[in-house]
């Protein structure tokens, strides 16, 4: 059994120009992932999530900054060059995007977008490449696959051109797939499905999955592991069922309390956080948090708390953590280190 992390990632910075200044987009983050294991990266809009997944590809713009240390497999992808890059995107680390309207090619059929990696990185001919392709439309639930495979994206609804996106993911496949925000301008149902559907193929072929979104009870299910970003940082990280049944970071616990549930009563007022992210071009120092936590003390401001271990896999950086109820610390000891996390 290999023990090494599939992906490690270490004091990772993704600086990008701008005529405001140099924006701090990641700044100073390290994870690990493990093999077959799936992690949610979660956080406002704006926190750095998605820079942070191109910032892994080396999708980032030319006039991006990128230092630190992505190890894939245990090879070093930081400093490779483009070139070397494309023998990796596709049968080693995919993406799932956003938008696919705007990530698959609106002139091309859905056959040769589907194939075309397939022939490159498999070598396999036309006639082999096509039947692996209809049988990943029908592996993602795509209906009449024979005939999909010669429709052009305008021909389908979102919800099926995103499972297109995911086949074309999985076409050569890879070891780590990183899905951001795919269930983005999707209604409710489609949005479960597409999800449902990643954590199963994830299961099936022991993939390794990043599941960035900004939706809390969409991950809440379909993942191992949590990452909590904010403003760049992350602030907490741990089995899903530590984080969501006992989360330790002022950030954590307002975003949990500021969403809505089933329970919440209605015509009453939401629990927001106030305040708004700090200006990413000048962050303050210390805990980027520190603003909008009535919480906060002196060492929250200078230096700022580092990420520590509080539990067993659980670590937060937070110079005054939230009190551990007694149900959770219960539910935690029962309960299966790593596991899903049921639907909230």
């Amino acid at each position: 059994m290999n023990t090494e992390p599939l992906l490690q990632v270490t004091n990772l910075r993704a600086y990008l120009a701008s005529q405001r200044g140099v924006v701090k987009a990641v700044d100073d983050v390290s994870f690990t992932l493990g093999h077959g294991e799936a992690m949610g990266l979660v956080g406002e809009s704006g926190s750095g999530k998605s820079v942070m997944s191109r910032a892994i590809m080396g999708l980032l713009p030319r006039r991006a900054d990128r230092t630190g240390s992505v190890r894939f497999r245990g090879r070093e992808l930081i400093g490779l060059s483009r070139k070397e890059m494309s023998e990796i995107w596709g049968p080693q680390i995919s993406m799932v995007f956003q938008d696919p309207s705007r990530s698959l090619n609106p002139v091309v059929t859905v056959e040769r977008q589907l194939t075309e990696g397939m022939r490159k990185h498999l070598g396999l001919g036309r006639s082999q490449a096509r039947t692996r392709a209809a049988e990943l439309l029908a592996e993602v639930g795509v209906s009449d696959p024979e005939r999909r495979l010669r429709n052009y994206p305008h021909e389908m609804s979102g919800g099926m051109c995103q499972r297109v996106m995911i086949a074309v993911a999985l076409a050569c496949e890879p070891g780590l797939l990183i899905a951001d925000e795919p269930t983005t301008a999707l209604d409710v149902t489609i949005q479960r499905q597409i999800l449902d559907l990643l954590r199963r193929v994830q299961r099936e072929r022991n993939m390794s999955m990043i599941l960035i979104s900004h939706n809390l009870p969409l991950v809440a299910g379909r993942t191992d592991r949590v990452s909590v970003m904010y403003a760049g940082r992350l602030a907490e990280t741990g089995s899903t069922r530590q984080v969501f049944d006992a989360p330790r970071h002022r950030y954590t616990h307002a975003l949990l309390a500021a969403t809505p549930t089933i329970a919440h009563r209605r015509h009453s007022l939401f629990q927001l956080i106030p305040g708004t992210l700090p200006n990413p071009v000048q962050p303050p120092s210390g805990c980027r948090f520190a603003a909008r936590c009535g919480h906060a003390s002196g060492p929250c401001h200078e230096p700022g708390p580092a990420m520590t271990m509080i539990a067993e896999g659980h670590h937060v950086a937070c110079a005054n953590p939230v009190a551990v109820p007694p149900a959770a610390t219960a539910t935690a000891t029962a309960g299966t280190p790593g596991g899903d996390a049921g639907g909230r």
